[in-house]
Parts: structure tokens; C-alpha cells; sequence
């Protein structure tokens, strides 16, 4: 059996607008984990991002439990929670955030160097830009690049500190179908070549169907 990082357990989430309170997510259980490749897909206002929020500690349930490595996300401190995320995940959006005035090397060093890692951030950041393709691309800052090498450049952010599990919010969204077919192409390759488990938020159904695990949401809950 791989081992277990994540472990959701009956939860629910909701929100207060006014008086009116909004349930966006109803009791949904699943696990992941290490070398998971797991797609989740529904409409729009499913509630998937939310659930991909509430996974990462991001945002806590309103009920339920979230455990990663066996510890609950809802009794650790916000700090506790950074920490967490920025040692154990790994993150890629529709849009890259990359840091505009920063070059693709500085942008991947990043999260070594906010974890304290400064001695091995170039050699890391290197490394893992080259085994996403882009080598020759070190020097060069985002508005430089295309929306496909922006994307990269975030993939290998995300990996750079060897996170046991990333997260990706609809990472194809924004690119035309050829980038976004060699994005996917490249996370699954990632996945199966360093065990890390990958949790995909997508609309891309061609892309789900290649998963070997999907979930799908309706209004909140578990289809």
C-alpha cells in the first residue's frame, strides 16, 4: 500500500453572506495518496476549487476533518498551516503568478529560499527547469516567455521543494490546446517519474479521461 497524505472525512463547507448561509461542499470523503493522479471535474460552482482550498488548508471546513500525514489540519496554527504547505505542497494555478521583475531561476528559487534553503536554491531551481525544458530559459522573466513556458516555469516552482503533493487549479485554462495538451503530458510524466501525488482541478474532460482517478462534483457533493 503507498502511503496515505491526505485523508478527507465527511466535510462540509459553508459560507455566510448576510444572513443567508451558502453550503458549497456536503460531506465529501476521499484520500490521497503518494503517485495519486487525481482529477476532479464538475460545472462551474460545483464546488471544486473550494474543495481543493479545504484540502490544502487554505480554508478550514465548516465540519468534518482534513489530515495530512496524519495531523488535522484544523488544530494547527495558521503559521503551522504555511509551514505545512510550504515543505509538504506544491501549488500551479490558471494563471501562472509568477513575479513579473523576476527571472524564471529566481521565480522556481523562491520557496527554497522563503523555506530557509538559500544554499541549494540555484542548483534546485536549475535542475528542475531543465527536467521541464527549459534550460535555456533560465534568465529570461515571465513577459519574456510564452503562456505554455509561464506554465512550466510554475509546474517547476510547485516541484522545487519536492512536495509530496500538488495541487493544480484548472493549469491547462488558459492555454491554447497545444500548450495544453504538453502541460498535461508533462505533469503526468512528473507524477510517474518522482511518485508525487497530483490533485487536478480541470474542465478539460478529454484530460480527465486519461486519469486513473476521477471524482466528479454536482451542487457540492460527491457524484
Amino acid at each position: 500500500m503507498s502511503k496515505l497524505i491526505l485523508d478527507i472525512q465527511q466535510v462540509s463547507k459553508q459560507f455566510a453572506l448576510e444572513k443567508l448561509v451558502v453550503p458549497v461542499l456536503h460531506e465529501v470523503s476521499l484520500q490521497v495518496h503518494e503517485g495519486d493522479m487525481l482529477g476532479i471535474v464538475g460545472a462551474s460552482g460545483s464546488g471544486k476549487s473550494s474543495l481543493l482550498n479545504v484540502i490544502a488548508g487554505l480554508d478550514l471546513p465548516s465540519s468534518g476533518s482534513v489530515h495530512c500525514f496524519g495531523q488535522s489540519l484544523s488544530l494547527l496554527s495558521e503559521a503551522q498551516r504555511t509551514k505545512l504547505r510550504n515543505t509538504k505542497m506544491g501549488f500551479v494555478y490558471q494563471f501562472h503568478h509568477l513575479l513579473p521583475e523576476f527571472t524564471a531561476m529566481e521565480n522556481v528559487m523562491m520557496p527554497l529560499l522563503i523555506g530557509g534553503k538559500a544554499a541549494q536554491a540555484q542548483e534546485a531551481a536549475s535542475s528542475m527547469l531543465s527536467r521541464v525544458g527549459l534550460s535555456h530559459r533560465l534568465s529570461h522573466r515571465p513577459a519574456e516567455l510564452s503562456g505554455g513556458e509561464r506554465q512550466r516555469v510554475a509546474i517547476a516552482r510547485a516541484l522545487v521543494n519536492e512536495p509530496a503533493v500538488v495541487f493544480a487549479d484548472e493549469p491547462t485554462g488558459n492555454l491554447d490546446s497545444q500548450s495544453a495538451s504538453q502541460i498535461q503530458q508533462l505533469m503526468t510524466e512528473l507524477n510517474q517519474e518522482l511518485s508525487t501525488a497530483f490533485v487536478v482541478v480541470t474542465h478539460d474532460l478529454q484530460f480527465a479521461k486519461q486519469l486513473p482517478k476521477v471524482i466528479e462534483l454536482k451542487d457540492g457533493r460527491l457524484v
